[in-house]
């Protein structure tokens, strides 16, 4: 038996409420599968295009109304850690009524700590919302003064800041949810992520990488494997040209080299490939596995998608 930690894409979950539906109910029975075999999971997602969609939505109607008024992006980050959270704690304890298994799905809004003097507040990099092309991102810069940037050849969207994950201050509760023997939903969207004032923990303007976050919650849980799925079944260098590769089993040090040579996006491929690559030099024996939703079922017995680990296990 294993603990897993399975991370779901954002981009992965479609562009609105039909298409993730659609997206949760594919992946979901797989997810059951795990647990029929004696496993433990516990599920993080990404929210860049649905945090952006909220955002956008209360800024639209704030200025329709010709309101001063805003919704903090904290708030943005819980919103989504909620609505996307809901849809995966029904459909997986829906699923687990139909098999006769007596688990339920339970989603927990996460806080993730971060530092305030991360150079990530200087220097806005992750990308969230919708594509847009060239002239459009400009006249949204102008209007709205978001950073917007070019994303791995698929258009322009805005980017906020995102700090590296410290701590998770729900990881206690996470602990004992999983060992109560429920599914947990925890660190939706990389978390709420907050920093430490003398107060207490406040929420800050930012989004923290889903791959990142999820890494570090793996790693807190003492989880076995941390398994990430995206879009394509698994990592490929030279990517979209003649020459490209899928990479099968490898290990930390070798897709490292491949990392320092340049081959991953860092809009999209980059910040998994070095989750992994952390999470699997945390302790000996964790794996990492990138790959898809259809690959994910061969990707686990080891003969499809990216799984890395290091030599001897």
């Amino acid at each position: 038996m294993a603990k897993i930690v399975i991370a779901l894409g954002g981009n992965a979950l479609g562009n609105n409420v039909i298409e993730q539906k659609s997206a949760i109910n594919q992946v979901v029975p797989v997810l059951i599968d795990l647990i029929s075999d004696g496993n433990e999971i516990v599920v993080s997602h990404g929210n860049g295009p649905q945090v952006g969609m909220i955002n956008l939505a209360f800024t639209e109607y704030f200025e329709r109304h010709q309101s001063e008024d805003t919704l903090p992006f904290p708030e943005c980050n819980a919103m989504s850690e909620g609505y996307i959270g809901y849809h995966l704690q029904s459909a997986l304890s829906n699923e687990c009524q139909r098999r006769a298994i007596e688990k339920r799905a339970v989603t927990v809004i996460t806080q993730v700590e971060v530092s305030k003097k991360d150079p990530a507040f200087t220097t806005p990099s992750k990308p969230i919302g919708a594509f847009y092309t060239k002239e459009e991102a400009e006249v949204i810069s102008a209007r709205d003064h978001y950073v917007m940037k070019e994303d791995a050849g698929r258009g322009y969207r805005r980017v906020v800041p995102s700090p590296y994950p410290q701590d998770i201050l729900e990881k206690k509760a996470i602990c004992q949810l999983v060992d109560a023997g429920h599914i947990v939903i925890a660190c939706g969207g990389g978390g709420v992520p907050v920093v430490k004032e003398e107060s207490g923990y406040e929420g800050v303007a930012a989004v923290i990488d889903k791959d990142f976050a999820s890494a570090r919650l793996a790693e807190l849980i003492g989880a076995d494997m941390l398994v990430i799925l995206t879009t394509v079944p698994q990592v490929f260098i030279d990517f979209g040209k003649p020459t490209q590769k899928g990479l099968g089993r490898i290990t930390p040090k070798e897709i490292t080299e491949y990392q320092k040579l340049g081959q991953f996006s860092a809009g999209s491929m980059l910040p998994k490939v070095k989750a992994a690559v952390s999470f699997v030099e945390a302790k000996k024996g964790n794996r990492g596995i990138i790959t898809s939703f259809d690959s994910l079922t061969d990707a686990l017995k080891g003969v499809a998608g990216t799984v890395i680990e290091s030599e001897g296990f």
